[in-house]
């Protein structure tokens, strides 16, 4: 699975339930570096989620991660707080928001 599946598909679970998403208001913005990198914003507002291939001028939260610890979190092999722990998970900006992370990816 490629990133920008990833994030269309994070697109798709977002439009198709935005109840799970539990009242979050943020940008968080994905820095994926190794061998399939990309830089991926995620805003989520009242009535609508965009994910967008591109920087935001001002997120809330920034995620870096390199593309294979990405994809791995994604699909299960990865711990999101394991992933952080052995540092290959950063995160700068609002931790909080950072930890609901897993709920955005399933």
């Amino acid at each position: 699975m490629t990133t920008r599946e990833i994030f269309d598909g994070m697109q798709k679970r977002m439009d198709a339930n935005p109840g799970k998403l539990g009242g979050i208001k943020a940008v968080f913005q994905f820095d994926i570096t190794g061998a399939d990198p990309g830089i991926y914003s995620v805003a989520i507002g009242d009535d609508s989620t965009k994910v967008r291939e591109s920087a935001s001028v001002s997120p809330n939260v920034t995620i870096s991660i390199a593309s294979n610890d990405f994809t791995d979190m994604v699909e299960g092999r990865l711990d999101s707080v394991a992933a952080f722990m052995g540092g290959k998970l950063k995160v700068k900006g609002d931790m909080m928001l950072a930890m609901q992370l897993q709920s955005l990816l399933k």
